[in-house]
């Protein structure tokens, strides 16, 4: 059960943020004239290349009452295209030695292959297939329609704690999009008609917003060459780009409710509002819950669960979101504790930062880790490939994959100390107590 949450924890974090040291990360860029963005990184070291696009549509740009259509399309755009028969588009891929993917978060849906460099055309059609000509028909949606569903009850509704990600953002936000699902709700996919969904594809499926990211072994003339033959010809959509401009009012006071949950163990759950992804603060809250909660070292796990042995398992973790997000505080009670223990000791983790520096040892440690998370991130040509189109995308500048450490290293013992006062207050947040089914009254 305690894999499981951490397993969700982690797949939570749709978009990873990548820093520390390692060697200078070389890449071109051009701009189509239909507005596809392309940025190319070669590495001839091993004979792969990865082939990735991201769209800039999230769950956030959907209609309140028709959610989940971005996910959805994560999966029905496999359904095949004109020219791609339906389900043969994963076959193009295992055929020719390679393996895909695609995923969905608030703010973009991204889909790559991994393929053998000789293959970098057929990665190229593909997603030119996708973009251009995908199937979007009835019988596509009828049938990824029940595909979403089994993926609903098999991770969230099913799913011990399943629900944590959903039950605290519905709280922690009234009025932006952020505080539907990414999944969605059922009804509004069931509701949804054909031209619903056709809409949606020509309004968010256009090169204009899109950004084609490959790394791997290729030739920069020959890559730009098959990229303009499959791509140049796509038109340019012609309305704007949907984006919500919503701002969402602060968090006033302590909400705390009650989930019955089919689970054993209680656990307890607080979510707090921090800022934007990119933002100075951001940084530093990314470290304070490293400092919180990464590996068995960290100040919740010797306290809470070696020391007081009130929790099985405890952590935080911020949501790197591109407009204000939350970061969320959690831990499983032990046999017997009542939540309210914990709780108050998760609480006093929090105090603790609030109210002294961490130690020089401490912060060091920090650093250390935000250099060693960078190497590993950025270690595969599917990583390479897909930072530089997050930072494109979310800060204007795909550049950063060599100096976002700096942001990193620029951030304070006295920062971290400062944004735990002013985002984890105790007074303004989300706590959400989970208890076993068989407790309801």
């Amino acid at each position: 059960m305690i894999n499981k949450l951490v397993g969700l924890c982690c797949a939570l974090l749709c978009s990873s943020i990548c820093f520390g040291q390692m060697n200078s990360v070389e890449f071109k860029e051009f701009t189509l004239n239909n507005g596809l963005h392309v940025i190319l990184h070669q590495d001839k070291s091993t004979p792969i290349v990865a082939v990735s696009v991201l769209y800039h549509v999230g769950s956030k740009n959907e209609k309140p009452d028709k959610t989940g259509f971005a996910h959805f399309f994560e999966h029905l755009l496999f359904e095949g295209s004109e020219n791609i028969g339906r389900g043969e588009f994963d076959k193009y891929v295992e055929k020719a030695g390679g393996t895909l993917n695609a995923n969905t978060s608030y703010d973009r849906t991204y889909y790559y292959e991994i393929l053998p460099s000789n293959q970098l055309a057929l990665g190229l059609w593909l997603e030119s297939e996708r973009m251009l000509h995908a199937r979007v028909d009835i019988k596509g949606v009828e049938t990824q329609r029940e595909v979403v569903k089994e993926e609903r009850r098999q991770r969230i509704d099913n799913q011990p704690y399943g629900t944590i990600l959903q039950e605290s953002m519905i709280r922690a936000y009234k009025e932006h999009p952020y505080k539907w699902p990414i999944i969605g709700y059922m009804e509004h996919l069931n509701a949804a008609e054909e031209a619903d969904y056709k809409q949606f594809y020509e309004d968010f499926y256009v090169p204009n917003n899109a950004v084609l990211s490959i790394a791997g072994d290729l030739d920069y003339v020959e890559a730009e060459a098959l990229i303009r033959k499959y791509f140049s010809g796509i038109p340019k959509g012609v309305k704007p780009i949907y984006r919500p401009s919503v701002v969402e009012p602060a968090l006033v006071g302590i909400t705390k409710d009650t989930i019955y949950d089919n689970i054993q163990l209680p656990a307890v759950v607080q979510t707090f509002r921090i800022p934007a992804q990119g933002t100075s603060d951001f940084y530093a809250v990314s470290m304070l819950n490293t400092l919180l909660s990464r590996g068995q070292s960290s100040r919740m796990h010797k306290e809470i669960v070696d020391k007081q042995q009130s929790a099985v398992f405890a952590g935080s973790f911020e949501l790197p979101l591109e407009d204000p997000g939350v970061t969320i505080a959690y831990g499983i009670c032990n046999a017997g504790v009542d939540p309210s223990i914990l709780e108050e000791n998760m609480n006093t983790e929090i105090k603790k930062v609030q109210n002294e520096l961490i130690s020089e040892e401490e912060f060091q440690k920090l650093r250390n880790q935000m250099e060693n998370d960078f190497v590993s991130s950025n270690s595969r040509m599917a990583g390479i490939a897909e930072s530089l189109a997050n930072y494109h995308v979310y800060y204007g500048e795909a550049n950063l994959i060599n100096n976002e450490l700096d942001r990193f290293l620029a951030v304070t013992k006295e920062d971290i100390q400062r944004v735990a006062n002013k985002y984890y207050n105790l007074d303004n947040r989300v706590v959400l107590v989970y208890l076993p089914k068989t407790a309801k009254p």
